[in-house]
């Protein structure tokens, strides 16, 4: 924490006694923890995926759905006690899984948590990908399921709108490492136990974009692994200098992708409806 290097950007700051890029000090921040229905079927299931929303981000979206979160303009620190508290009480609601979002840059407090409770139910690990294999390599032991984005396939894109043009090589080692290790595995139930289901969100004219990426996936995947394709694009977050972010995608943008997904033979997958497109999905922040 005294030089953080725990993710790509390498801040080298002083998480004791200041914050990293990230936004965060060396004490675990959150907004928000509750039983979450939106994911996808197999992990929020009947009654909930159990979701710790951790504040702070590294790779800062400028449409970033969750802003006030990602920004750290907002939360309530927590100690690694506290976390484990927090599993606990999660499990005791009844939910499916223990969801882990945005949690790299505290990775290792996360850890001590697992070390004081670890859950009697799968662990996900809810990411942007924008991660070091180092850093995934510590947590391992305790993810059951990865669920990472894989935002974009061109660099113009990924440094326009996050200013990280090696977004997908770094994302796409990190997906590969996850790939690797946790094959698909669903309870009788139809839950998701362990596996990878890999994220892409539709953008407004990103068609050619979404489209190299399902032509990764479906060089790539491996172990059972999903594809989620995600139709829930919403003008939010800091974009008034993007005019192409000012709207939802369109049917055709939509229609345009999906249907490539579908001509290279992927089956396994979900695809979000249009109708996810909106506000009223992404949650209020309670600290």
């Amino acid at each position: 924490m005294e030089k953080c290097k725990i993710c790509p950007v390498e801040c080298g700051a002083n998480r004791r006694t200041g914050v990293g890029y990230c936004g965060e000090s060396q004490k675990m921040k959150i907004a928000k923890y509750y039983l979450h229905t939106f994911e996808e079927p197999p992990i929020s299931g009947t009654k909930g995926s159990g979701t710790v929303f951790f504040c702070g981000c590294s790779l800062k979206c400028v449409f970033c759905q969750n802003y006030e979160l990602s920004r750290s303009k907002t939360g309530k620190e927590i100690t690694p006690k506290e976390l484990a508290d927090i599993f606990k009480e999660l499990e005791d609601l009844g939910a499916h899984n223990i969801n882990l979002v945005t949690p790299a840059h505290f990775v290792k407090q996360i850890v001590e948590g697992f070390k004081i409770y670890r859950p009697k139910v799968p662990v996900v690990y809810n990411t942007h990908s924008y991660e070091k294999v180092e850093t995934l390599k510590i947590i391992d032991p305790y993810v059951d399921v990865y669920l990472p984005d894989l935002k974009f396939y061109s660099p113009d894109l990924a440094k326009r709108y996050t200013g990280k043009s090696d977004y997908f090589y770094v994302a796409t080692k990190a997906i590969s490492f996850m790939l690797n290790s946790k094959k698909t595995v669903f309870s009788d139930d139809g839950l998701l136990k362990q596996g990878v289901v890999v994220r892409h969100m539709i953008m407004p004219l990103g068609v050619k974009d979404s489209k190299a990426i399902l032509d990764w996936f479906a060089q790539n995947k491996r172990g059972g692994a999903y594809i989620s394709l995600m139709g829930q694009y919403t003008p939010f977050g800091d974009t008034s200098e993007y005019p192409e972010l000012s709207r939802p995608i369109t049917k055709k943008e939509y229609e345009r992708v999906y249907e490539h997904l579908l001509s290279l033979g992927i089956t396994d997958y979900f695809a979000q409806e249009l109708g996810s497109a909106s506000e009223s999905f992404i949650p209020k922040w309670d600290f």
